[in-house]
């Protein structure tokens, strides 16, 4: 499957509220978790249903619903049906391969963004994660169930002030800051590689193959890919003038648009690195080959006066005077000889060998 475009031919021409999966099923399962806070109280509960959640949306506090699995059809349209959602946005959320998004409703925003990570195969891996943000609920899906929001999980046990005394657009933002931390921590991996080669390049080891920085390469631009439209997604939020992101939660946005204007300096020099890189073994190959040529292009101009030498003695005339002389074969020899260490003194000298 294509890792930067994948549009199947009968995507075309399907309504954009379609309730259809597009991506890998990664859980058979649906599962619910919920978080229910102020700054005095805090409910943690599993959910078996989404009716469920219904006593908590009445409910003066902030909730958190997080959505493990986003295949089945059936369990979108109950939630659009119980938070009074266009279905175009859950349409949206089952399309796992669609490109990060925000978007602006009348009583939510909408974003689409990546997590990022290597499997064990140190290949980069992606999935889709969604966060659709009222005044009161946060909404977050994601493909399986994992770790990575954690922290945030803990912030909010642990009665931290900010978090719980805060609405769910500063919880957004907390879950965004987590999901570009990754990209950080990703990129530094993928960067020490990257340093990792360019030291092996400049010492000229033979292990190293053009192979390794075209790998680097496009996992580099498999990042790049997914993290341009959340630098997107962010700017647009930190100047978003809405009643659901309040003004002063705009500022934790703008630390984000930071973070990420670093990240994409540091791309732009991992890139330039990268083609560093290449050049560097293109020009130490090239070398090589120089080296290589220039040797046997010595040896083969040793060979040439002996092999002179020897057709002149290998000819089939009756007059050649040495073919009677008895030292006639050693002279031969000693001719060659003589030649050949005259040639490879004069190289020396010369300092082509």
């Amino acid at each position: 499957m294509a890792r930067f475009v994948n549009k199947l031919k009968n995507d075309i021409g399907r309504a954009p509220d379609s309730l259809v999966f597009y991506g890998n099923k990664k859980v058979e399962k649906v599962d619910f978790q919920l978080f229910d806070y102020n700054q005095d109280t805090l409910i943690e509960k599993q959910l078996t249903q989404v009716a469920e959640i219904q006593e908590f949306i009445i409910k003066d506090t902030v909730t958190w619903l997080n959505v493990y699995g986003v295949h089945n059809p059936a369990i979108m349209e109950e939630i659009a049906q119980a938070f009074d959602l266009d279905k175009t946005i859950l349409a949206d959320v089952m399309n796992t391969e669609a490109r990060p998004t925000f978007r602006e409703y009348s009583n939510c925003i909408y974003i689409s963004i990546k997590l990022l990570y290597f499997d064990n195969q140190n290949i980069l891996i992606a999935d889709n994660i969604c966060l659709i943000i009222t005044k009161s609920v946060l909404i977050t899906f994601q493909e399986k169930s994992n770790r990575f929001f954690d922290p945030v999980r803990e912030r909010i046990r642990n009665q931290k002030k900010r978090i719980r005394g805060m609405g769910t657009d500063y919880l957004a933002y907390a879950l965004l800051d987590v999901l570009i931390d990754n990209y950080i921590y990703n990129l530094s991996l993928l960067g020490e590689d990257v340093e990792a080669l360019e030291d092996k390049i400049l010492t000229r080891q033979k292990a190293i193959q053009v192979d390794k920085i075209n790998i680097y390469k496009r996992e580099m631009n498999f990042m790049r890919k997914n993290i341009i439209p959340a630098k997107e997604i962010i700017l647009a939020l930190s100047k978003l003038d809405s009643d659901i992101v309040e003004h002063d939660t705009n500022i934790y946005y703008k630390e984000l648009v930071d973070n990420l204007n670093h990240i994409t300096e540091i791309f732009d020099s991992y890139k330039d690195m990268l083609s560093d890189q290449l050049n560097i073994y293109n020009t130490n190959m090239n070398n090589s080959l120089n080296e290589t040529i220039k040797l046997l292009t010595v040896f083969s101009v040793i060979f040439i006066p002996l092999t002179f030498v020897v057709g002149v003695y290998g000819t089939n005339f009756n007059n050649v005077p040495e073919f009677n002389w008895f030292y006639g074969y050693y002279y031969m020899w000693g001719l060659l000889i003589a030649i050949a260490l005259g040639m490879l003194i004069y190289f020396k000298r010369k300092k082509w060998l």
